[in-house]
């Protein structure tokens, strides 16, 4: 029951991923405005299977905030329920708001649950460009090429651009917009050191959560425990992108499509799950990059490379997300219906050396870089036929930096081609050349990239023939896939490898390759 003697106030819900003290519904409140609220909603815990790391991120994340704004002299109520809505109806029935304001939620879901409850919505601004700004821009175009969001991005956001420009003429530092080109070395031989990550101290709020998510406890998890890698304060997400800009931003370009088995993460940032959970701004994230260009601290091809993920890639992604749900989320043109191999689960070994490396980044930290994870993990799922809703589901679930809006256009679009091209041109499918030139995981395999038949064949290499055949019929009309298929074609052994191919096949999703 609410206290009547109390004064009624709004409240503030803040969901564990909108974690800023100056974003959203709380951005212009202070103490006494309002009460705050924050859910740990057992539904939704209970809802995958998640890495233990990514768990205890959000939910150690959101206890964290909590405590900010009580100490900064917030009212602030952190419960547990068992949904969202009936956290909401609980702390209604016990505090008697005089209204519930709360932020766009990031997902389709959450914005339907809040229509349904009648919460007022404020506007999203935890990214540079409003889905509804995205939507605007994409009107009319034929194609949503993300190089030319990118452009429009750097333009109305002045990042990179020579003194001078404007919205009409813009004109790019160095004279080009992207340095692609420059930024795709195969892993370096000189067996030199990448900058170290800050591991931050856990304490009794880190213990709490611990406690609820270890091994035995409620619920099932899996993956190391969290070890202080990932930030869960806005302080720490502050050093994890200092040091990145004075240590990782220089030797970031070059080599950012490179893969090293004894290096999880290389000279990449390790910034996306502070940018998913809202303790840091993307503005802020590619404004710190550009001052270290412009102080000449760090080479454009690295600055730039960097800023094209963060304000092109990432934002672009999100757009797309909201353009295209709630459909795009079901998409599956090529009718792919194979399960997650159980290697990716930890129900399976697999022998495949590049597999397993990647894996074992992912177990230990709960993350694996972007071309780990298109060019190994979804290249793989993609060849194979693997079910892309079952691959978002597990890497959702996966990954520290994991959400729908994330994961779908990611992996439905990039990764898996489960949209048909509306995302990408052509399927991101490769043999087991490229990753032989990209990483170092080969030499030590027991499979042959170069070979396509028989026991000792790369399956990447087998799988990529038999894939251009399997779905040559929906591929034929894409002009950047016409050169792999006459290749195809052109195969002496095709019968071969697409037997060979039905053996990998079954043999990944028995979890015996």
């Amino acid at each position: 029951m609410s206290d009547p003697d109390r004064r009624s106030v709004p409240s503030v819900w803040i969901f564990g991923d909108q974690l800023h003290r100056r974003r959203g519904a709380l951005a212009d409140r202070e103490p006494g405005d309002c009460r705050v609220l924050l859910v740990r909603s057992d539904a939704k815990i209970h809802s995958k299977r998640w890495h233990r790391q990514r768990l205890h991120l959000v939910l150690s994340a959101m206890a964290h905030f909590a405590a900010e704004l009580r100490d900064e002299g917030f009212e602030v109520d952190h419960r547990r329920a068992p949904t969202l809505a009936e956290g909401l109806r609980a702390h209604v029935a016990d505090h008697g708001p005089d209204e519930v304001v709360a932020m766009e939620p990031m997902s389709w879901d959450g914005t339907r649950m809040l229509e349904r409850l009648g919460v007022r919505v404020v506007a999203n601004d935890q990214f540079a460009c409003h889905y509804r700004d995205f939507a605007t821009w994409a009107d009319g175009r034929k194609r949503l090429r993300m190089e030319d969001f990118y452009r429009w991005q750097r333009t109305r956001l002045g990042i990179l651009l020579e003194p001078g420009s404007d919205d009409d003429d813009p004109t790019p530092v160095g004279g080009q917009w992207n340095y692609d080109h420059d930024n795709r070395e195969p892993p370096p031989t000189d067996g030199r050191a990448w900058p170290e990550l800050t591991r931050f101290e856990l304490d009794e709020i880190d213990d709490e959560v611990l406690a609820d998510i270890g091994p035995g406890a409620w619920p099932e998890t899996w993956g190391a425990d969290p070890s202080g890698l990932w930030p869960v304060t806005r302080d720490q997400a502050l050093v994890r992108l200092g040091e990145f800009v004075d240590a990782g931003l220089a030797p970031f370009g070059p080599h950012e499509d490179a893969m090293l088995a004894d290096e999880w993460k290389l000279a990449h940032s390790a910034l996306s799950s502070s940018l998913n959970l809202g303790l840091l701004h993307p503005v802020e994230v590619v404004e710190a990059a550009e001052a270290a260009y412009r102080a000449g601290a760090a080479p454009i091809n690295s600055v730039e490379g960097f800023i094209r993920q963060v304000i092109g890639w990432r934002e672009y992604v999100w757009g797309v997300y909201w353009l295209w749900m709630p459909d795009y989320r079901s998409a599956n043109r090529l009718g792919a219906d194979r399960p997650v191999p159980p290697a990716f689960t930890g129900q399976a070994t697999t022998e495949m050396a590049c597999v397993t490396s990647v894996l074992g980044h992912l177990e230990d930290t709960g993350y694996a870089h972007h071309i780990e994870r298109l060019m190994v993990l979804g290249n793989l799922a993609l060849t194979a036929g693997v079910d892309p809703q079952a691959m978002t589901e597990w890497m959702w679930a996966s990954f520290v930096d994991g959400a729908e809006w994330v994961m779908v256009p990611n992996v439905v679009g990039m990764a898996l081609h489960a949209d048909g091209g509306m995302m990408a041109t052509k399927p991101y499918a490769s043999g087991g050349a490229y990753l032989n030139r990209m990483g170092d995981s080969c030499s030590g395999c027991r499979y042959n990239p170069r070979k396509r038949v028989g026991d000792d064949a790369c399956p990447f290499t087998t799988l990529y023939w038999d894939f251009l055949a399997r779905n040559e019929e929906s591929l034929t009309g894409n002009h950047r896939m016409a050169r792999q298929l006459a290749a195809m074609r052109r195969l002496n052994d095709l019968d071969d490898v697409r037997a060979r191919a039905a053996t990998v096949r079954d043999a990944l999703a028995a979890g015996t390759l």
